[in-house]
């Protein structure tokens, strides 16, 4: 039922519950498991550029390393599950769907953190747009948010 599954990762705390769960699903099924970054064009894309740096030091190399450093912790926490990885530049949201479309994967697992609704309304969310837009099966494991 689940030979692919898509794990959306920042690499960031909130996420950890999203990538246990994968993992495990990912290992009581023998599937592979996609670990994608996106590098979030809204970010390297906001970047002023005054400052007189090398290409490589510059905001969206930032975020390529991050990326690759996420990367290598999830296939260390794989242990020997089929893990591929994938970049993707642009934004988030829509890259996941994208991704999830290219690769045609069974099921996307995503990490949300729960906050306030206040929060919410003001930032949006990412897995909520994916939810909204994609028609794949959608897990998603939710952390709370520390105030």
């Amino acid at each position: 039922m689940y030979g692919r599954i898509l794990l959306p990762t920042d690499g960031e705390r909130g996420v950890d519950r999203a990538t246990a769960h994968a993992l495990a699903l990912a290992r009581a099924v023998e599937a592979t498991v996609y670990v994608l970054y996106v590098v979030d064009e809204t970010v390297y894309g906001a970047y002023s550029g005054d400052e007189f740096v090398q290409e490589h030091e510059g905001p969206q190399a930032a975020l390529e390393e991050h990326g690759k450093d996420t990367f290598a912790a999830v296939s260390q926490q794989a242990e020997g599950l089929p893990v591929e990885t994938v970049m993707r530049y642009g934004r988030p949201a829509e890259e996941i769907v994208a991704a999830a479309d290219k690769l045609d994967v069974d099921l996307i697992v995503l990490g949300s953190k729960s906050r306030s609704g206040e929060f919410r309304r003001l930032l949006g969310s990412v897995t909520d747009q994916v939810l909204r837009v994609t028609d794949r099966p959608v897990t998603v494991v939710k952390t709370q948010a520390k105030s």
